[in-house]
Order: C-alpha cells, then sequence, then structure tokens
C-alpha cells in the first residue's frame, strides 16, 4: 500500500510530467469504477498536484489563450483528492497506450494526444472531486514536522496512546502517512 513517500513521489511526478503541457476537454472516468464522476471540463487547463500524508490532491487550473489563470465564473479551478488504495499510481503516455485499469484520465490538448491517468489494478483508490484534506487525520509528518510534533506530544495522554506502540503508529490521526512498512522499519531500529 503506497504511504507518505511514494504519495510524495506521485506528486512530483505529476509536477514534472505535467509542466508546461495543456490540458483539454472533460475528465473521463472508466465505467467500472465506483468512484464519483468528476463535473470538469475546460478548452485548457494546468494540472498541478501535492501531498499530505496518505493523499494526493490535482488542482486543475482554466487558463486562457494567454496561457494564464481564468478567473470567469463559467471555468473554475477544481481539486481532486486520490487517495491511492493498495495499488494506485499517475501515469502519462500516448493516448493508444493507455494502460488497462486507467480509471480517470486527463487528455492534453497537443497532437499526437498523451494521456495522465490514475492507474489502479485492485480499485481500491479512490477520489473525491472538489476534495480537501481529510481533517482526521494528523499534520503530514515529513513536510509539517513542527506540527506533527506538537500534535503527538500535546496528545500523548489520549487513550489512543495507551495501545502498543505498534498500533498507535498506524493511527492517521497522529502518524500521517504511515503504514505497515514504515511502522515496521521505525520499530526496528
Amino acid at each position: 500500500m503506497p504511504e507518505g513517500p511514494e504519495l510524495h513521489l506521485a506528486s512530483v511526478y505529476v509536477n514534472r510530467v505535467c509542466e508546461g503541457v495543456l490540458f483539454s476537454g472533460a475528465v473521463r472516468k472508466s465505467e467500472v469504477s465506483k468512484s464519483p464522476e468528476v463535473p470538469f471540463s475546460a478548452k485548457a487547463f494546468h494540472i498541478t498536484a501535492a501531498s499530505r500524508g496518505k493523499e494526493v490532491k490535482l488542482s486543475l487550473t482554466p487558463v486562457g489563450r494567454d496561457g494564464k489563470a481564468v478567473t470567469s465564473q463559467g471555468d473554475k479551478p477544481m481539486d481532486i483528492v486520490f487517495r491511492f488504495g493498495m495499488s494506485g499510481l499517475f501515469k502519462m503516455t500516448a493516448e493508444d497506450e493507455m494502460p488497462k485499469h486507467a480509471h480517470l484520465s486527463f487528455y492534453t490538448k497537443e497532437k499526437p494526444r498523451r494521456v495522465l491517468s490514475f492507474v489502479d489494478t485492485r480499485r481500491f483508490g479512490t477520489w473525491h472531486p472538489h476534495g480537501t484534506w481529510q481533517p482526521d487525520r494528523g499534520p503530514c509528518v515529513m513536510f509539517e514536522y513542527k506540527s506533527f510534533r506538537e500534535n503527538v506530544l500535546s496528545r500523548l495522554s489520549d487513550r489512543a496512546f495507551d495501545r502498543p506502540i505498534c498500533e498507535v503508529l498506524l493511527n492517521q490521526k497522529y502518524f500521517n502517512g504511515i503504514g505497515n512498512y514504515l511502522r515496521a522499519e521505525i520499530l526496528f531500529r
């Protein structure tokens, strides 16, 4: 299952492959996916990504002919928050090489078209249009260290910390982005 570092690398990948690339049209969802449709369409838009713990947020920003962000009523930016499940990942491919398990696709404006796809073989991953970071998750252990440390130290008296450390480390309220393999590495060292 992808954890904090892998989701951060996914956001770095999206930012790298989408830098300077114009996307166009509607966001397409596969028929087999149980996640919601993404009600977004624009003649031209940019995609950027950010990660926080076990979530990745894609920001779709409509742009005008001059390449600058559009602020008109019709074209509003949208954030989509992804949780990767067991095997989710992003992949940029040529349109005719789209992966079999691409469940959400963003098409480029260029010819020949390329596609940024959310690929999830096991279909445990989800996305949420107009999404925000989950409020019940703590600060990111990688990028919000001061807040993370303060969150843990100020709550050491909570009942959650009466449990064995191997269970506490999986509590996303305190250790956002930590999963089984990071827990094993932390406890081993």
